[in-house]
C-alpha cells in the first residue's frame, strides 16, 4: 500500500515575512498663491488700455468730430459723411491725429484704472463673487481715479483730433493751453467726465462680470478649473457686451465732454464756464435733443470691440502672471 508522504515543515520555519504598515502619504503640494501683486495688476492693466485705444483709435476720431458743434468746414452728420470729411479734407493720417497723447495718458490711466478696481472688488464683495454692487462700486472708485489722470491728455487727444493743423503735436498743445488758458483747462471736463464714466462704469463692470459669469456656466469646460483657464472668447464676448451697453447709456454726457474739450478749437463754442447745465442748454438749443445722441453709434462701435480686446488682453496678462506666480511658488 502505497503510503501519501506528505512534507512537514516545522511551525517555527513558517514565520511570517514582516510586511510594512499601511501607509498612503497624501501628495501634499504647496499651495500656490496666485494672488497678483499690484504692480502686476498695473502692468496689465496698462497692456490692455494701450491696446484698446491704439487698435480702436480712428473710430474715435470719427466720434469727436461728430460730436463737436462748430461752423468749420466739417459738419458731419452720420459716420460715413464724417469720414469722408475727414479724409478729403486732412488725408487718412488725419484719422490718427494725437494718438501719442492717447498713448501717454491711456497706459497710466488704465493701470491705475485696472489695479484700484481688483483691490476694491476684493475688499467688498466679502470673498462672493457674484457681488454686483461691489463690482458696480469698485468700477466707480476706479474711474474716479483713473480720470484724474487721464482727463489732461484726453483733452489733448481731442483738440488734436479736430485741430486742422492749429496745434503742431502734443508738447505744443500743451505748452499753448497752459499759457493761453491755464492749467485749469486740462480739467474743464473732469466732472463731466467722471458724472459721465461713474455710470458707464458701473454699468460695465456688473454687465461684464455677469455676462461672464453666465458664460462660463453655459460653458462647463470653461467653468471647470482656476480663472486663467477660461477661453479668451468669454472674456471678449462679455467686454463687448458690457462696453457696447455702458456706450449707449452715458452718450449724452460724453458730447458734453467732448464740447468742453475742445471749446475754442476750429470754430467750436466757447462756454462761459465749465457747468454741465450750461452746455447741455447751448446743444440742446443748437441742435436740439437730436444732439445730445451724437455720435452714438460710432461710440458703440468704439467701446464693443474695445471693451473685448481690452478685457481679453487684461484678463491673458493677468493669466500670465499668475502662472509665474506659481512656478515661482513652486520652486
Amino acid at each position: 500500500m502505497a503510503t501519501e508522504a506528505t512534507t512537514k515543515f516545522p511551525e517555527s520555519d513558517l514565520r511570517p515575512i514582516p510586511q510594512p504598515p499601511d501607509f498612503h502619504p497624501a501628495i501634499i503640494v504647496p499651495a500656490q498663491n496666485t494672488t497678483l501683486k499690484f504692480w502686476q495688476l498695473m502692468v496689465a492693466g496698462s497692456i490692455a488700455g494701450s491696446v484698446e485705444h491704439m487698435a480702436m483709435f480712428p473710430v474715435d476720431t470719427v466720434k469727436t468730430h461728430m460730436q463737436a458743434l462748430r461752423s468749420c468746414p466739417i459738419k458731419p452728420i452720420g459716420i460715413r459723411q464724417a469720414f469722408r470729411s475727414i479724409i478729403k479734407t486732412d488725408g487718412p493720417s488725419a484719422l490718427y491725429r494725437g494718438i501719442w497723447a492717447m498713448g501717454l495718458g491711456a497706459g497710466p490711466a488704465h493701470a491705475v484704472y485696472f489695479s484700484f478696481y481688483e483691490v476694491s472688488k476684493k475688499f467688498l464683495s466679502g470673498g462672493n463673487p457674484n457681488n454686483s454692487a461691489a463690482h458696480a462700486i469698485s468700477g466707480v472708485f476706479a474711474t474716479i481715479s483713473s480720470d484724474a489722470v487721464f482727463t489732461p491728455m484726453d483733452m489733448v487727444k481731442q483738440r488734436l483730433q479736430i485741430g486742422n493743423g492749429t496745434y503742431k503735436g502734443v508738447w505744443d498743445c500743451i505748452k499753448r493751453v497752459t499759457r493761453e488758458e491755464g492749467f485749469g483747462a486740462f480739467y474743464a471736463s473732469y466732472r463731466t467726465t467722471v458724472l459721465m464714466n461713474a455710470p458707464f462704469t458701473a454699468v460695465h463692470f456688473t454687465t461684464y462680470e455677469a455676462v461672464k459669469r453666465g458664460l462660463r456656466e453655459m460653458l462647463p469646460e470653461h467653468a471647470v478649473g482656476a480663472e486663467d483657464e477660461e477661453g479668451w472668447l468669454i472674456y471678449a464676448t462679455a467686454g463687448a457686451a458690457a462696453g457696447g451697453l455702458a456706450a449707449a447709456v452715458t452718450t449724452p454726457l460724453d458730447v458734453v465732454k467732448t464740447q468742453l474739450q475742445c471749446q475754442g478749437v476750429c470754430g467750436c463754442d466757447r462756454f462761459k464756464s465749465s457747468s454741465i447745465s450750461d452746455v447741455f442748454r447751448t446743444i440742446v438749443k443748437k441742435d436740439g435733443y437730436r444732439g445730445l445722441a451724437r455720435g452714438w453709434l460710432p461710440r458703440m462701435l468704439f467701446h464693443a470691440p474695445a471693451a473685448a480686446i481690452c478685457w481679453s488682453t487684461y484678463e491673458t496678462v493677468k493669466s500670465f502672471f499668475q502662472d509665474l506666480n506659481g512656478e515661482a511658488n513652486a520652486a
